[in-house]
């Protein structure tokens, strides 16, 4: 399903509010969006703006699993199968995204949302930027842009990121932000791949996409994107970004950020915004959800590894949480290296046997109070790279002490008993209940 046919799926279902009175996007759509999180939301009327606007409207996994008809536990070999089984799009010349087209672009006009007080200024959150490099092809990734004239917005890059190089190599970069994009293109763009693989083929994998080349710039995009914003990206001219609502629900700081020039915007008729809550649930889960199979994939190369969860108590970022099926004393230990390895912005790993529910943090919390020990069970690693999105780290170079919790029960318990036991199981209907 593209953006609006799922938007139009769950108005069926009745599985989405619709706001009818004016709601302003200087704070007061942000505001309702956290205050009904997780239930899908609509506005009908932005005070600013002539476009309608959308958001909550992926929060966890059972409404990823529903837009592609598979079971929440299908989801990581889903997107295994699609990152190794990725193939070319279908290119278009008559799209959607390009039925109204402005070559005079004045971003005054839609409905980019202020979320919070202190925020630098109107952000989007939920575009997806295409670029290209003339060796290594298109690139699909999520940078936040704060809007700071008509037609200027200054864009966070993180370093080392594959746009990043994009830009230090060429200076400056022709680029799309699309906005009000299919699920399968939000999250190939969050996917992390080796430099050079297209992430909209890995998109196109998990559900057909189609794609039309930009009017004003040398990429291509998704024809059935709501909004598209082209223009040009430079490394030396900079401007203040920020602060900002990061993923971990702390204020980012200021810095200075490249900007971006934009050239032309294009747009569905009738289109739609998408609207992405910084911090909140649907963040976290395009930010955390599209790492698990990457960190799956690397742990079954030294155990069996049967389910990860990078989940939203730990930011979506920061925690994991393995499900193996032990088979040596040592294999919690070489999950919890494998899994550093294929997350370096991870900073808790906790692996779990088999019998715990890795969704349920209850059930995780028992298993490192009957099944852990410290001086044995714990994994510390000082001075390595963590995340900037991590408050608690050194502010410059990002050092933080990585830990991993084995809370696997040993394979010989010595009379222990590591089990929890069952209750009768009891029919209620038969009591009247």
């Amino acid at each position: 399903m593209n953006f609006r046919e799922y938007i139009k799926w769950l108005e069926e279902r009745q599985d989405i509010i619709c706001i009818k009175n004016p709601v302003s996007k200087v704070y007061e759509a942000a505001g309702i969006l956290k205050k009904l999180e997780p239930k899908p939301v609509r506005f009908k009327e932005i005070k600013e703006s002539t476009f309608k606007v959308a958001g909550n409207l992926y929060c966890g996994k059972k409404e990823f699993a529903q837009n592609f008809g598979i079971k929440p536990a299908q989801i990581i070999p889903f997107l295994i199968d699609a990152i190794e089984n990725r193939s070319p799009c279908q290119i278009v010349s008559d799209a959607p995204c390009q039925q109204v087209i402005y070559n005079q672009p004045d971003l005054d006009l839609l409905p980019i949302l202020k979320h919070c007080q202190d925020d630098g200024g109107n952000y989007i959150t939920a575009g997806v930027v295409i670029s290209h490099h003339p060796k290594y092809g298109q690139n699909l990734d999520f940078h936040r842009c704060m809007q700071f004239s008509k037609n200027e917005m200054s864009m966070r890059i993180v370093r080392s990121r594959h746009f990043d190089a994009y830009l230090q190599d060429q200076k400056k970069l022709d680029i799309a932000v699309c906005i009000g994009n299919a699920l399968n293109v939000l999250v190939a763009a969050a996917i992390s791949v080796d430099i050079g693989v297209n992430e909209l083929e890995i998109a196109n994998a998990m559900e057909p996409l189609q794609l039309v080349h930009a009017k004003s710039v040398d990429v291509f995009v998704p024809a059935e994107s709501e909004f598209v914003l082209e223009g040009t990206v430079y490394l030396d001219r900079k401007h203040v970004e920020g602060p900002f609502i990061d993923l971990t629900e702390t204020q980012d700081i200021i810095r200075q950020e490249p900007v971006f020039v934009v050239k032309t915007i294009t747009h569905r008729k009738d289109a739609i915004w998408q609207a992405l809550l910084p911090g909140g649930l649907e963040h976290k889960l395009l930010m955390g959800m599209p790492r698990e199979p990457i960190i799956f994939k690397k742990v079954n190369e030294v155990v069996k590894c049967l389910d990860v969860y990078v989940n939203p108590g730990g930011c979506s970022w920061l925690h994991t949480i393995v499900k193996i099926n032990k088979q040596s004393e040592e294999d919690g230990r070489r999950a919890i290296e494998a899994a550093f390895a294929s997350h370096r912005s991870c900073k808790h790993v906790f692996v779990v046997d088999e019998d715990i529910d890795i969704y349920n943090p209850l059930e995780v919390e028992w298993a490192m109070a009957t099944r852990f020990q410290g001086d044995r069970d714990m994994v510390i690693k000082q001075k390595e790279q963590g995340s900037s999105l991590d408050p608690s780290a050194e502010p410059d170079t990002h050092f933080t002490t990585k830990i991993g919790f084995d809370l696997t029960k040993p394979l010989y318990s010595k009379g222990k008993n590591y089990k929890k036991h069952p209750y009768p199981d009891i029919d209620l209907k038969q009591f009247g209940l």
